[in-house]
């Protein structure tokens, strides 16, 4: 039986258990109880010196094009997949390799794995909370089924698996402020129902079968390159659009409504550095990560520094406001800082000054 680096790593950081579970990954993958997580055909880890090979699902959202970019300069455009069901605008489309994939068409996802010899999977398709709400049993079908399809296929085909959750993985019951990695989670959400399936499966997969699973949970995250897409934190995206284009902002959450918030540049980075930290430096597999916390009035007096004719009214949204009163406040991130380094950049001032100088830049303002 081969060994991969990985688990000789394993060895000396966690024991002969664990290395004994990795190394039956990279020689076939789980024999035995499951249908799917059967492997007829032996599998072997790719050699340490090689690079990653991925395939991010959903990439047409907020994030996966911005982190196949990150992730194309380190390990090589043609190593980089990003795959959704929609079609790509053409500068997304001549970046870099892409091609369609349905979470919830197996058959093909796994045809997309095997052919593209992918070795690292990143799953971004999910419906967010808000809209969520609006199609519970879409949401559902995508966030659930959807998740179960990659997580056999990562199993099956011994893949490090990279599941984002979200501040909507807490419910009233949970502590606010800070909310740490470890408490009671009971999210009032489809959306955050779903996030917590997935951290407990993957973790399960983890412990019980070696599955190499991975999960960060994402505060709100900001970034001008895409417009929001149904998320409850999305005012703090459009915020910016509307300071630049109408000098006004109607905000659909209360003045005082405090929620943890992260430039998109600091999401990109926290996933990859997880994505490459070594298992042995792993105390869990789900972290919070952090950067900022602040109020939709602090970021509008923020902003006002930048446009002091800037104005902001408040009709509170009654589904996004009930959403929000059950979120964190703050994150507690300690852990994160402790087992793989994790440090943000971007505070409040710094994303503002960014956002502000960014979105200026891809579209002129209305004089």
């Amino acid at each position: 039986m081969r060994v991969s680096m990985l688990a000789r790593l394993d060895l000396f950081c966690q024991g002969g258990l664990r290395m004994w579970s990795l190394s039956r990954c990279g020689f076939s993958c789980i024999h035995g109880h499951m249908s799917r997580w059967n492997s007829s055909e032996p599998s072997s880890a790719p050699p340490a010196q090689e690079n990653p090979r991925v395939l991010i699902t959903g990439g047409l959202g907020q994030l996966g094009v911005g982190l196949a970019q990150v992730l194309r300069k380190q390990y090589g455009t043609e190593n980089v997949i990003l795959s959704d069901i929609k079609k790509p605008l053409p500068h997304i489309f001549n970046s870099g390799p892409f091609v369609y994939a349905d979470v919830l068409d197996y058959k093909h996802l796994r045809e997309v794995i095997v052919n593209k010899r992918i070795t690292w999977l990143v799953h971004y398709s999910a419906l967010l909370s808000a809209v969520g709400e609006d199609n519970v049993a879409l949401a559902r079908k995508i966030n659930v089924t959807g998740l179960h399809n990659v997580l056999d296929l990562a199993l099956e085909n011994c893949l490090r698996l990279f599941v984002p959750s979200t501040i909507g993985a807490f419910g009233l019951s949970s502590p606010r402020d800070p909310v740490p990695d470890l408490c009671v989670q009971r999210p009032r959400t489809i959306y955050g129902v779903s996030k917590v399936h997935g951290e407990l499966m993957g973790e399960y997969l983890h412990h019980k079968y070696g599955l190499d699973f991975r999960c960060l949970r994402y505060p709100g995250v900001i970034s001008f390159k895409t417009l929001p897409g149904g998320g409850t934190t999305d005012y703090a995206v459009q915020i910016f659009h509307d300071a630049l284009r109408k000098g006004h902002h109607e905000c659909y959450l209360r003045p005082d409504t405090r929620l943890p918030m992260m430039h998109i540049s600091d999401c990109h980075r926290a996933t990859v550095e997880f994505m490459q930290a070594p298992e042995c430096q792993l105390s869990l597999r789900t972290y919070n990560i952090a950067a900022m916390s602040f109020t939709p009035e602090e970021v509008a007096q923020e902003i006002r520094k930048h446009l002091p004719q800037f104005k902001v009214t408040y009709n509170p949204d009654p589904v996004r406001q009930a959403i929000a009163d059950t979120w964190p406040v703050r994150f507690d991130d300690s852990n994160a800082r402790q087992d793989w380094g994790w440090v943000p950049a971007f505070g409040l001032e710094d994303l503002v000054s960014d956002m502000l100088h960014s979105v200026w830049d891809k579209c002129s303002p209305v004089s």
